[in-house]
């Protein structure tokens, strides 16, 4: 019962006068708590049966969707994604790769030049609600299907379908035959139903670029010629059935049929990715808290480090849950395949043939997307550096811990190189605000920037605006919070907001929403008695709190934190300097000016921001130097 429907009971069981007043201050003061609408979000189970046919590289499948309806709103329709149809000449990713200024160079030209048994496609044969047979229309990438009967809130129902599947040549994360040799990297690879939230449906097509969806269970089961080896998201049912190492040690397995049916299974994610070959090694392990991990790859001369991974992927996975939080299944695949790396729920496709500093970095960007992408699952459309910016953030902080162990530094900012890349591309005139949708930059280069360069320097900066212990806090409130639940800025600023008691809408609002650049410099000091005044001047659009370090001649350092007017708070005082805070600096006025007590004779060096965590786009004009 809602605050406001429990009132009017109230109201008109007592009809006493007093209430009146009261329940319209309430209304008044509180108007977001009053109307404030309950979360919720779509549920969907998938149960699969594939029949593969690996001598034409086509596969039959019978799909059975559980949909529930947990939204407020009744649904007449339903939406389906169609990715293999973007791989044919003229579809919409084609096009876009051959007419972008810097297209994807594992794309380019490559959809275009495709033959009619190369292409990718899905044949939809029938589609059933309970018994009955549906409508629907297909446009590229997208699927409509009208409902025979509307789904009222509350209510579920079954959708059944046949399709028939034709796997590309691997161009962009799926297909077979990818350039490393795997047979089939099967992502992207059934049709999957579409996501409808608070905003509606999300039917973009698939032009380069992203993957929303409703989270699930997923049975799958896919029977496919017997020489093969397979891995992927979710628990095999029967290992011991199909062998290939996943058996123990006492099951002997020998394999005499045809074909094999892999029963896969896995509870509570938004995707479901899969990878064959023949040639796949097996290599099993498990972290300290006994998550198991696998790794499936070709031996080669080329892909020998491989076994040398998994020592170091279990202390990765215990530092990631140690610093974001607990990882919440019970294993977890590295896959060789695909064109590069890509992150599914509980399974990575990889590039396999690197240096084992390489393979490391790449298992750890692409692990670090379980936490993001997996389980926050943010809709990467519109925030698509909530999860590859914050995924670069803490690969940087992983490997640091990984390999700069007992390394102490002042001022430790390990995405410094991301810096520079944003200040190059801002000072280029190419830069495009973060909140642009992921499909419409205008270069590949610009959503690169804003989604991970950029976006690893938002937590870093935020660092710098509210406090090191209040980003952690931060982060492990926000992914306890949200974990399973599709957050948005709004959302993880509501959170930095509580635990730093700070205000920073502003900060998110000029951060994404603009391109407005940060530039702050020492404009002016003078001598006053046996004082100091330093004038500052703020040059860029975007403002922020400013602290400013005085370093006098005997070596020993003064801070003079300086908070903008836009932030009611201050951060913590975190790095054992004295530390004096001053009035806010109210973000309209282009200078402040301030007074402290210590004779200019005895300065050597006056510098805003000595962290370098601000992403201050000029750092020549943030030092004044005095000479000895």
């Amino acid at each position: 019962m809602t605050f406001l429907k429990y009132h009017k009971k109230v109201i008109h069981r007592n009809c006493k006068t007093w209430i009146f007043p009261i329940l319209i201050a309430i209304i008044y003061i509180f108007p977001n708590y009053t109307f404030s609408q309950s979360y919720w979000q779509q549920r969907i189970n998938y149960d699969m049966d594939i029949d593969f046919d690996a001598a034409n590289h086509h596969f039959k499948g019978l799909q059975t969707v559980t949909y529930h309806n947990n939204s407020p709103d009744t649904l007449d329709k339903v939406y389906y994604h169609l990715y293999y149809n973007a791989f044919q000449p003229g579809s919409m990713m084609d096009v876009y790769s051959r007419n972008i200024p810097d297209p994807d160079s594992r794309i380019r030209e490559r959809i275009f030049n495709l033959q009619e048994n190369e292409i990718g496609y899905h044949k939809i044969k029938n589609l059933r609600q309970e018994k009955e047979n549906l409508e629907f229309k297909i446009k590229g990438t997208i699927m409509e299907v009208l409902l025979h009967q509307a789904l009222i809130p509350g209510d579920s129902t079954m959708l059944t379908m046949e399709f028939e599947s034709q796997i590309p040549l691997q161009i962009r994360r799926t297909g077979r035959h990818n350039k490393e040799g795997i047979d089939y990297s099967m992502s992207q690879w059934y049709p999957k139903m579409a996501e409808y939230d608070e905003m509606g449906w999300h039917t973009h097509p698939y032009v380069q670029r992203e993957f929303y969806a409703p989270w699930g269970d997923f049975n799958v089961n896919i029977s496919i010629d017997s020489r093969y080896v397979l891995g992927g998201t979710g628990v095999i049912l029967n290992k011991s059935e199909v062998g290939h190492g996943y058996q123990d040690k006492k099951s002997k397995v020998k394999h005499k049929q045809e074909k094999l049916t892999w029963k896969f299974s896995a509870k509570n994610v938004h995707d479901f990715v899969w990878a064959a070959d023949p040639d796949y090694t097996l290599l099993k392990d498990s972290t300290a808290d006994g998550i198991q991990l696998y790794f499936l790859y070709q031996k080669s001369s080329k892909t020998k480090d491989w076994s040398k991974a998994p020592s170091d992927v279990s202390k990765i996975f215990e530092f990631i849950q140690n610093t974001i939080g607990e990882y919440p299944y019970p294993q977890y695949s590295i896959i060789q395949g695909g064109d590069g790396g890509m992150e599914y729920p509980m399974a990575t496709l990889i590039n396999g043939e690197r240096s084992l500093s390489s393979l490391i970095g790449v298992i750890t960007h692409e692990l670090l997307h379980s936490w993001f992408q997996g389980i926050l699952a943010t809709n990467e459309s519109y925030y698509a550096w909530m999860d590859e910016g914050f995924t670069e953030y803490f690969e940087a902080e992983t490997l640091s811990f990984l390999y700069n162990k007992g390394q102490k530094k002042e001022f430790v900012n390990n995405v410094s190189s991301a810096y520079k890349n944003y200040f190059a591309w801002s000072k280029a005139g190419l830069e495009e605000p973060m909140i642009t949708h992921a499909d419409h930059f205008s270069y590949n280069s610009s959503y690169r920037i804003a989604a991970y360069t950029k976006g690893a320097v938002t937590l870093q900066q935020l660092k710098y605006v509210i406090g090191n212990q209040n980003l952690t806090k931060g982060i492990q409130t926000y992914y306890n919070k949200w974990k399973f639940k599709h957050p948005d800025r709004l959302d993880f600023t509501r959170v930095m907001e509580k635990v730093s008691n700070m205000e920073l809408d502003w900060y998110f609002e000029y951060w994404i929403n603009t391109t407005h650049t940060i530039d702050y410099g020492v404009e002016n000091v003078i001598e006053i008695g046996d004082s100091t005044q330093i004038t500052l001047e703020k040059f860029g659009r975007m403002p922020m709190p400013i602290d400013l370090w005085v370093t006098k001649k005997d070596g020993s350092k003064h801070i003079y934190y300086i908070p903008l007017d836009l932030m009611w708070g201050e951060k913590p005082n975190e790095f054992g300097y004295d530390r004096k805070v001053l009035d806010i600096w109210p973000w309209t006025h282009p200078q402040y000016t301030l007074n402290i007590d210590i004779p200019i004779s005895e300065i050597a060096r006056i510098e805003i921001d000595a962290s370098q965590w601000m992403a201050d786009i000029n750092r020549k004009n943030n030092v004044f130097s005095l000479k000895q």
